[in-house]
């Protein structure tokens, strides 16, 4: 039998007279941990999830990996590549990628009689992924692309359609400024909505066919491919494998391809992302200190209770560190109380979240409607264990203190 465990555990929670002085300040402690774990499951759950939702809204306008003309620049005008100059049976190969399609943009202006939107026009056609859109459809459903006819539907953003003034089944005219300027009519099927300003105020999807046409380009001329990958963790090893099979290939015109991924194309948001993980990190030391030094306080108090049996015990030979033994065993217990409650009120307040959306954003700023929740049971062990280490080492310096006691005069004090 371990001694030291059992003694641990006879004197956690007993209400001996003169013994309850530590009571108080050991249950500040207790709630300080659960309030800390709280804390700190919120703010991965939170910041998780906002991650998620923000790199799959911009994977859902520009996949995770684009293959283009190098000598395209950053407009919507692009050079032409042959759809059938990277063999896609190559890069469906690859392990990890999960889909790959063809597109092509061109901007233009949108008319109605009373306003007008510049645009951007993304072409697609019949194995274009609609996923993203569909899930972010707040009106309509995507128009059908078949082999026979050019489809005039268009989808647009909620923002075009309020500025606008357009519903499904309306009629609008998309101009083109090119020598000579050219107009295609087309009929709004569907109206969807990111939050993100930048691709609400700018893009529509179109047949991939009209772009072809009105850029004099051949029905094997595209803008270029997109790739939809599994995991995106795995993106930048990804990225090195389609450059392997497509980095070296060249054009009609002797340029090669680009290939970039969607945290190559669009940094500034990414890097806001990353910043993300920094305010994580600080709250979670944060917590942890707090919630330490509430336990180093609950301890100092505990050993002062037990001097007299802290005398006793060294008395009958026990060393020091088997008198520490007890009390870091008696500090588990707590902090596994702390860590239960902690628990309880953390994943409960997520669940919440998660399901009712009970704490609403403004989208304008944070790009979506309610505080996203992503709980992972790697995150929940990782925070239990990485926090029940942390406050455990940190009571081994007030343990010390039992050191310094010594059994003759312990036995006295009283």
């Amino acid at each position: 039998m371990n001694a030291e465990l059992f003694i641990a555990r006879k004197i956690t929670g007993t209400n001996e007279p003169g013994k309850n002085v530590s009571r108080p300040i050991v249950r500040i402690a207790i709630i300080g941990i659960a309030l800390g774990l709280a804390v700190m499951i919120l703010s991965v759950a939170i910041v998780t999830g906002f991650k998620n939702k923000v790199k799959d809204k911009v994977v859902g306008f520009g996949a995770h990996i684009q293959i283009t003309n190098f000598d395209s620049n950053n407009s919507f005008e692009t050079k032409p590549i042959n759809r059938h100059q990277v063999s896609l049976g190559m890069l469906k190969n690859i392990d990890g990628i999960r889909h790959t399609q063809v597109f092509a943009t061109k901007s233009g202006i949108l008319k109605t009689k009373d306003n007008f939107q510049a645009i951007a026009l993304k072409g697609v056609d019949g194995n274009f992924d609609w996923s993203f859109f569909e899930k972010s459809m707040v009106a309509g459903e995507p128009f059908e692309i078949t082999d026979s006819i050019k489809s005039k539907g268009i989808v647009i953003s909620e923002y075009m359609s309020k500025i606008l003034k357009l519903n499904i089944g309306d009629k609008v005219t998309v101009y083109f400024m090119q020598d000579p300027p050219r107009m295609r009519p087309f009929k709004v099927t569907g109206i969807y909505k990111t939050s993100i300003e930048n691709f609400d105020k700018a893009f529509v999807v179109v047949d991939i066919r009209h772009l072809q046409r009105l850029n004099g380009w051949t029905p094997d001329q595209v803008s270029g491919y997109e790739i939809l990958i599994d995991d995106y963790e795995q993106i930048d090893a990804l990225t090195d494998s389609v450059f392997n099979i497509a980095g070296y290939q060249f054009t009609k015109n002797g340029a090669t391809l680009k290939i970039l991924n969607v945290k190559e194309r669009y940094p500034q948001i990414f890097d806001w992302l990353n910043i993300q993980d920094v305010n994580v990190w600080i709250i979670l030391v944060l917590m942890l200190i707090v919630a330490g030094m509430n336990m180093v306080s609950g301890l100092l108090i505990m050993i002062l209770e037990r001097t007299n049996m802290i005398g006793l015990l060294k008395g009958l030979g026990y060393s020091n560190w088997k008198v520490q033994k007890i009390f870091l065993y008696q500090s588990g217990f707590l902090i596994g109380k702390g860590l239960l409650w902690g628990n309880i009120i953390g994943i409960s307040i997520c669940l919440l979240q998660y399901y009712f959306s009970i704490i609403p954003l403004d989208e304008s700023v944070y790009y979506v409607s309610a505080v996203p929740i992503s709980l992972k049971l790697w995150h929940l062990v990782t925070l239990n264990i990485g926090t029940l280490t942390v406050i455990l080492l940190v009571m081994l310096l007030p343990s010390i203190l039992i050191t310094k006691i010594s059994p003759a005069k312990a036995i006295k004090f009283n």
